[in-house]
């Protein structure tokens, strides 16, 4: 962390003020930490009062300034519930800051460690990217290899995954990476670092085997509230309108205020509301190789789109021969006549609707399912599979013509990706 504090000249704004926020809260964690001290802490780094009513009820508020503040709060402009019970807030006047988010996915993590509870798993932390671009180079030698990824505290002789994050261009991937490693739990700790527009995530314990794929998926579904599936890109296949096959719903709150519910006080608690981050996981490989299972990260998010959600996150290794179209060049699969048609598409009035709703039934093989994992009448999703049909020349009730037309999307978004 040192390290990467002493960089932070080499960074915009918006990063290093992310960074700092973020350095703070694993400051607290890693010292003596009471109610009153995180709250007062907290205050002074948002420069607005914050409070905390843990499970017992009783309310800790401090100004910014380190006073203790009465009673309960008049005006809470953003908060958080905790687990089981209780929440943490800011009671910012006017317009809300640009980290306030951040500063409470934190200071909810620290309070989950007061009277002695454990948090749900070790936060993330936020590496120093030269270490981490020293363990991900094929051209370093095996010997500084080994000593970054200690220094990093990873075993060297251990199991590792690389995760690729990306938000849209302009916002900063780093917060929003570090927020989605902590509510889905990732073991160990995960390592996060900025890379270039992006972020890189290296991933360490537990299973050395699992993929944090479904973790991460299920985490950027919860802002959404859309159904995370067994079934759902298993490849298991129910009959179409059919609605069966077991699903865990994952709601959104009313007035959550659309995808990832922008509304920080009246979000699902939890949710991970970064719009449009997706992420693409690599295979498990010695971590003195970690550069393969990056290489392939970079490759699985290219399959990637923001829109649904589901669709956000994809496993290098459950692609399977899928992934063997990367390999083709952009030209090449924009010559394809389905692709110039999904392309032509996306352009129309309510295309992309028609694109997201053809690969929800490509998923789910349901109208049903689809429709429900997309919050429309089946009847509308029935619409727009027509309208997919006629774009495609398929028949969607046609397993052969269903594989083609998800052959046909997974084209579409390489072609529209950036190729490396």
């Amino acid at each position: 962390m040192k390290g990467l504090l002493l960089r932070l000249s080499a960074l915009d704004a918006d990063a290093a003020a992310a960074v700092r926020v973020i350095a703070h809260f694993q400051a607290l964690l890693g010292g003596g930490l009471d109610a009153a001290v995180l709250v007062r802490s907290t205050a002074a780094l948002a420069e607005c009062p914050a409070g905390l009513e843990p499970a017992d009820g009783r309310v800790v508020r401090c100004g910014p300034d380190g006073a203790p503040l009465p009673g309960r709060p008049s005006m809470v402009s953003a908060s958080v519930r905790l687990t089981p019970s209780g929440r943490v807030w800011l009671e910012r006047p006017g317009a809300p800051g640009p980290f306030d988010e951040l500063v409470l996915e934190w200071m909810a993590i620290a309070a989950a460690t007061l009277g002695g509870r454990a948090p749900r798993a070790q936060p993330p932390q936020v590496a120093d990217p030269l270490l981490v671009e020293r363990v991900l180079s094929a051209h370093e030698p095996v010997a500084d290899r080994s000593q970054a990824l200690r220094r990093l505290g990873l075993d060297p002789a251990g199991t590792l995954r690389a995760v690729a994050v990306t938000c849209p261009e302009g916002a900063d991937a780093l917060p929003g990476a570090v927020a989605l490693c902590e509510r889905a739990g990732l073991p160990g700790g995960a390592r996060v670092a900025g890379w270039g527009a992006g972020a890189v995530v290296l991933v360490q314990g537990g299973d050395g085997a699992a993929s944090p794929c479904e973790a991460l998926r299920t985490v950027l579904c919860e802002g959404a509230g859309e159904r995370v599936g067994e079934g759902a890109g298993s490849g298991t296949r129910g009959s179409a309108g059919s609605g069966s096959g077991a699903a865990r719903w994952v709601g959104r709150e009313p007035g959550s205020g659309g995808p990832y519910g922008r509304t920080v006080g009246r979000r699902r608690p939890g949710a991970v509301r970064a719009a449009g981050l997706r992420a693409g996981v690599g295979g498990a490989v010695s971590a003195l190789e970690a550069g393969a299972s990056w290489a392939q990260a970079r490759t699985a998010l290219r399959f990637t789109v923001p829109d649904p959600p589901y669709e956000a996150v994809a496993d290098h290794d459950a692609l399977g021969p899928v992934v063997l179209l990367a390999d083709v060049p952009g030209r090449r699969l924009r010559e394809r006549a389905e692709v110039r048609a999904l392309a032509e598409l996306a352009e129309q009035p309510g295309g992309r609707g028609v694109i997201a709703a053809l690969a929800a039934f490509c998923r789910t093989g349901s109208l049903r399912q689809a429709a429900a994992g997309l919050h429309l009448h089946h009847s509308s999703v029935a619409a727009r599979l027509t309208r997919a049909e006629r774009a495609l020349g398929r028949r969607l009730g046609d397993p052969q013509d269903r594989f083609a037309a998800q052959l046909a999307l997974y084209a579409h978004r390489l072609a529209t990706a950036p190729e490396r």
